[in-house]
């Protein structure tokens, strides 16, 4: 292996993992002791924010960076890379945000504040998702990939949950994974003070820390975690259940809603549809969006807010009077 792959590898495996030690790590490498520090000095040498721990149980490990590592980029490039990345988290392909995630929690680690504190605000005037839900979704850059690092360390974390009623609460859990679930990040956790698995919407997240205390991983309560936390999201209560009778085949209509919402067939050209929400413009969206008669039976707030949707858009697709189209001055 050249020094120059070696170099490389290395660097990989650094982000990989938040602590090496060092006989550990030169084996991996399949290098003497002596060559590893000689490599970790020219990393260093380069800009990399490498540091090394003395002693009984001694090692190497990649640090948040006061400057950007020698990459041939921008800081407004570093930006847009990390910004890019995070946007694919809560895109259609599971596999995709997986790899995301994991590529964008290896270059913020190494990042100056003052980049992670320009990718938010950046995030803060970004052009709106198409899909609403989508934009709400999202966390901030420091709390999405501390808590994806310390998934990975088996680390434990702090931070503040803001509930589903405004209030906040603080936490104490062990991390086990980051997962998307219908367009949203949830964290999966072992929570200390309840002595249970909980699951967290990551944008409801802040002020997270790690607290340098490791645990040791559980068994999950399901094997797929995405299933997992997406039948404990199916289990929590909401504020609305809408209900709907759509004319179109119940296979069709269950394809455009997918997980948000249940469909039963009444026979073979009707079904009946339920969506429980906390948003009723969310609803609302779901069920226009399917080319098809339908009657909405409830709650009388879903029919009232649908209505007045109904009544905003035929108002705005009239044809508007002559003098409108003129101008003024015409």
């Amino acid at each position: 292996m050249s020094t120059g792959t070696r170099a490389l590898e290395l660097l990989g495996l650094l982000q990989n993992r938040r602590h090496w030690p060092s006989p550990e790590l030169a084996r991996r490498l399949g290098v003497s002791r002596r060559t590893l520090r000689r490599d970790i000095d020219s990393l260093q040498e380069l800009g990399y924010p490498i540091t090394a721990t003395r002693g009984t149980g001694g090692g190497y490990q990649l640090s948040p960076g006061a400057s950007l590592p020698p990459l041939v980029v921008s800081e407004d490039e570093a930006a847009a890379i990390v910004m890019g990345l995070q946007e694919i988290t809560s895109g259609p392909f599971p596999a995709s945000a997986d790899a995301a995630l994991s590529a964008m929690a290896k270059i913020v680690q190494v990042l100056p504040v003052r980049i992670r504190r320009r990718i938010d605000s950046l995030r803060a005037v970004a052009v709106p998702a198409r899909n609403p839900e989508a934009r709400a979704g999202g966390a901030d850059v420091a709390s999405l990939t501390t808590l994806a690092l310390a998934c990975r360390d088996a680390e434990t974390v702090e931070f503040a949950y803001r509930t589903r009623t405004g209030g906040t609460a603080a936490r104490t859990v062990c991390p086990h994974h980051v997962v998307r679930v219908d367009s949203r990040l949830y964290l999966l956790a072992w929570d200390l003070d309840r002595a249970g698995w909980r699951t967290f919407r990551v944008d409801r997240v802040g002020d997270v820390s790690r607290t340098g205390t490791t645990f040791a991983r559980r068994p999950l309560p399901d094997d797929d975690p995405v299933a997992y936390v997406r039948a404990r999201i199916r289990a929590t209560p909401t504020r609305y259940l809408v209900r709907a009778t759509v004319q179109a085949p119940a296979g069709r209509v269950r394809k455009e809603i997918a997980h948000y919402g249940t469909v039963e067939p009444l026979d073979d050209t009707s079904c009946r549809v339920e969506i429980p929400t906390d948003s009723l413009d969310w609803a609302t969206f779901c069920i226009g969006a399917i080319e098809a008669p339908v009657v909405i039976h409830g709650p009388p707030e879903a029919v009232a807010y649908m209505r007045a949707w109904g009544r905003r858009l035929t108002d705005g697709t009239r044809r508007p009077p002559l003098d409108d189209l003129r101008g003024p001055g015409s």
